[in-house]
């Protein structure tokens, strides 16, 4: 293979065009090196292909003419654009940019996944903390591991910053190839029905896909709950060009048993609730200290993390590190200390009733993480959360609904309403504890400082109080601007506060 100076394969325009079946434009182009892909017009460098596709309000082509690129892929929407601004440098013309990109940005950036063993998790909940577990496993037994995910990217433990779950497919590729020159074996990463949906995993060589659970969430992005499953499922199941080598799949519910069924002989399964499996969960029992021991097919497992959707989480994390062929003893060493950033996480100042964050934005994760704090708390048990703006709006009032289930106290209050008024999306969630009986008591308070110092300020001796929905996010959207905002950080001064007597209590 014809190698740069960078290591990089020399990847050239007329390759890509013929890669990608693209019209070149003008055809008797000279050719030239390509030696990189990016979506962002304001990073893109020299020598590199800008990628122009349609964004929510403007065409990407728009801003070509300020990039130093060499050349542009775009689709013909795209081309028309940039032939109107009278652009010189060759462009590449497809019918979907998406459709091609990530194999374009894997072939520039020398297939860097092919180097390394590939594992991706998707499902509703537990994907981050599984992530975790399992990059915790396979250092355990001797691994360099790569993270991708919701709460960014680790290289060998080393933090880089990213903003999506699954990031774009350039960005993805540049990822890989850094992780492969920095000596990673394994990557773990998280993949998003979004990054299936939209072709940000095309070009990515999965050895392994890891499947956790399916609940209502994305449904403003899916049309309904089945093709939400179906784009998960792209991952799995045998004909579809994204699928992993194999695959490990929880069927712990419905969903789970349906994808084994789609993922055909290839796929293992994994259960923790009495169903027969590959991978079997037994003797769960809660220790003095809030963590829980088990057995994993005959192995004793010890998890220093609540609630028993997180043993389905474990399991599932020792059970994909066997099949890439980790030491299965010194992977649940490796689980012994893990924490989980905002993922059931405590703060403890000295207050005598505990006070977790924890990430649960969806129904079905808002009544888990109740029924978990429950199960541990002798007395009452409060939550606070709001539900994101500009998201699916039919989960509102059942989250609602769900939180007056299991809380005795529940404080609605914002969360990222982004461009949305914050009191109608408060008003929904409100509406869906109207329409049930509850003795639960209901505050609206949407000042979300506000709302987790009232939940502190209620506690008391022997009480928890869950503060839900934004996990390890450090920001609050509202009208376009991001303002700065903890979570753990708020409820750590509330709890100050309270201990050195500046908060009454209730």
């Amino acid at each position: 293979m014809n190698v740069s100076s960078t290591g990089l394969p020399r990847v050239t325009l007329h390759q890509l065009a013929e890669l990608a079946q693209a019209r070149l434009v003008p055809d008797t182009v000279d050719d030239c090196v390509i030696t990189g892909v990016d979506l962002n017009s304001k990073t893109v460098g020299q020598q590199q292909l800008f990628a122009a596709m349609p964004g929510t309000k403007v065409h990407g082509a728009t801003f070509a003419h300020a990039t130093p690129a060499a050349a542009v892929l775009t689709d013909e929407a795209g081309w028309r654009i940039l032939e109107e601004a009278g652009e010189t440098r060759p462009v590449l013309v497809v019918e979907n940019v998406r459709d091609v990109l990530g194999t374009v940005a894997a072939t520039v950036y020398g297939n860097p996944s092919q180097a390394m063993t590939v594992i991706g998790i998707t499902g509703t909940s537990g994907k981050t903390t599984t992530s975790y577990l399992l990059e915790a496993g396979l250092t355990a037994a001797g691994c360099t591991v790569g993270l991708i995910g919701t709460t960014g990217t680790r290289i060998a433990g080393r933090s880089v910053p990213t903003s999506l779950t699954t990031p774009e497919a350039p960005t993805l590729q540049a990822l890989f190839a850094q992780m492969r020159d920095a000596g990673v074996s394994h990557v773990v990463m998280e993949v998003s029905s979004h990054a299936l949906s939209l072709g940000r995993v095309q070009g990515v060589d999965f050895d392994v896909a890891g499947f956790t659970n399916l609940s209502q969430d994305h449904l403003d992005f899916h049309a309904t709950l089945e093709e939400y499953f179906a784009a998960k499922a792209m991952l799995f199941e045998p004909d579809s060009p994204l699928a992993a080598a194999r695959s490990v799949i929880c069927i712990d519910d419905r969903w789970g048993r349906e994808m084994l069924d789609r993922a055909g002989a290839q796929a293992k399964s994994m259960a923790t609730r009495g169903e027969l499996a590959n991978y079997v969960v037994t003797d769960v029992a809660i220790d003095p200290a809030g963590g829980q021991n088990f057995i994993f097919s005959g192995q004793k497992v010890h998890l220093p993390l609540p609630g028993r959707f997180n043993v389905a989480n474990a399991a599932l994390a020792l059970a994909l590190g066997d099949a890439v062929g980790g030491d299965i003893h010194q992977m649940i060493t490796g689980l012994a200390n893990v924490g989980v950033p905002g993922r059931m996480e405590s703060i403890a100042v000295g207050q005598d009733f505990l006070a977790v964050v924890d990430y649960a934005h969806k129904p079905a994760a808002v009544a888990a993480v109740l029924e978990t704090v429950r199960a541990q708390t002798k007395n009452r048990v409060a939550i606070v959360l709001g539900c994101g703006g500009d998201r699916d709006r039919s989960k509102r009032p059942i989250m609602g609904e769900y939180a007056a289930r299991g809380a005795d106290l529940v404080i609605i209050t914002d969360d990222n309403p982004r461009s949305e008024d914050p009191a109608t999306i408060r008003q929904a969630m409100l509406e869906g504890i109207a329409a049930i009986e509850t003795d639960a008591e209901v505050l609206e308070i949407g000042d979300r400082r506000q709302a987790i110092r009232a939940a502190v300020a209620w506690a008391k001796s022997q009480d928890s109080i869950i503060i839900a929905g934004k996990g390890h996010e450090v920001g609050q959207l509202i009208q376009g601007v991001n303002h700065h905002f903890d979570d753990r950080d708020e409820l750590r001064d509330a709890l100050q506060l309270l201990l050195a007597g500046k908060l009454e209590q209730a």
